[in-house]
């Protein structure tokens, strides 16, 4: 059985990456909801992130995306951060909202827009220079709607291109980490459709390029977890933005549609390495928040992922091996399934209490009184959102 002292620590030296844009106004293809208290400026977001790192102790790092985030002096938007007890993770660049983007970004067939694309995401470096962040997290609306609209191998190159060229910008302990989605918004082809191309690309690039595992961005029926252990094994996982989806790419909180999918994910994580922090992977969250409070809905998805992951190391490893390795189909099953049905809670309010924390997180927010002081004092300016 798994040593629960060794389990306790691993979960509390966990590291959840929140992301800025979940503290914002978001919503669907039909409607933004703004709620009362949302954050005017990263800074406040920030001030909501560190909200939810005081309640779960497992969120010290806030990732950016960029112009959303655009602030004038990011050394004090860093220290900012720091002074929050917090951390500015990846920088994710945003390549597809200008006008000028309609037919693409970095595979746009005009040269012009290919170097305005390239040009932001090289700006993108800078910014990780001045905050000290890690990694540059690339997401590419490119491809085609219609047959014959674009040259899909053209696109490739002109894609590979533009990589190459801001991977040579990065330094010696910066990555690029390549996410793929199946579709959306480009519906004949994607130019970065799935995890074989971002990998294939990042292989081309070098070691320092990895692939990012979207958990809501995959077709009906995808064994995800098989992907995690194939990237583990070839040292190419750079990390995940984790969320929920029960139709495409709904960006729901991690664990809403299929727990049992999450638990599965991290096994493999757990049982090759994955928490190691020499491996590098990046535990992140990109979720939107239509419906739901912004920072209760980013604390539960914390502790969906915490919960996972409890129950991931909770697998009796030997019991699993010595059942495999005996053709023991229903008993190698059943090991998991055990480990998967074992009520973590517990042990993770245990584990809380011992890191001086409420055992309760999200009681602990409402108790803060932080929602009412923002509702009262974020006033005037203009929201945070998509704008939509």
């Amino acid at each position: 059985m798994p040593d629960r002292s060794a389990v306790k620590a691993a979960l509390s030296s966990q590291v959840i990456e929140t992301p800025s844009w979940g503290y914002g106004n978001s919503g669907t293809r039909f409607k933004v909801f703004a709620e009362p208290g949302v954050p005017r400026d990263p800074f406040e977001k920030l001030d909501d992130a560190a909200q939810v790192h005081a309640a779960t102790g497992a969120a010290p790092v806030v990732s950016l995306h960029i112009p959303w985030d655009a602030v004038g002096d990011y050394d004090a938007l860093a220290r900012h951060a720091k002074e929050r007890g917090l951390r500015l993770g990846a920088v994710n660049a945003n390549v597809f909202q200008d006008d000028a983007y309609r037919l693409g970004s970095v595979a746009n067939p005009d040269p012009r827009v290919r170097r305005k694309a390239v040009d932001h995401l090289l700006h993108c470096v800078d910014i990780m220079d001045a905050t000290g962040s890690r990694d540059l997290k690339l997401w590419f609306a490119d491809g085609t709607n219609y047959p014959g609209q674009d040259d899909i191998t053209a696109r490739q190159d002109r894609l590979a291109e533009a990589l190459a060229e801001v991977y040579a910008r990065l330094g010696e302990q910066q990555r690029m980490l390549l996410e793929y989605k199946l579709f959306e918004p480009s519906f004949y082809s994607t130019d970065v459709p799935d995890w074989g191309t971002s990998y294939a690309h990042c292989l081309a690039l070098g070691e320092r390029a990895q692939v990012v595992v979207d958990t809501g961005h995959h077709a009906p029926g995808t064994n995800i977890e098989f992907i995690v252990a194939f990237l583990l094994r070839q040292g190419k996982l750079g990390g995940f933005d984790f969320n929920s989806r029960f139709y495409a790419d709904d960006d729901l909180m991690a664990g809403a549609a299929d727990p049992f999918q999450l638990f599965r994910i991290l096994h493999e994580v757990a049982k090759n390495g994955g928490f190691a922090p020499e491996t590098g992977v990046a535990f992140l969250l990109d979720q939107c928040h239509n419906i739901e409070g912004k920072i209760p809905a980013v604390i539960r998805s914390v502790m969906n992922v915490q919960e996972a992951t409890a129950k991931a190391l909770l697998v009796d490893l030997d019991a699993l091996r010595a059942a495999q390795a005996a053709g023991d189909v229903l008993g190698a099953n059943a090991v998991l399934m055990d480990a998967y049905n074992t009520d973590v809670r517990p042990l993770l309010a245990e584990v809380r209490q011992e890191q001086g924390l409420d055992p309760d997180p999200l009681a602990a927010y409402r108790a803060s009184g932080h929602q009412e002081r923002i509702v009262a004092e974020r006033v005037g300016g203009t929201q945070a959102g998509w704008g939509a």
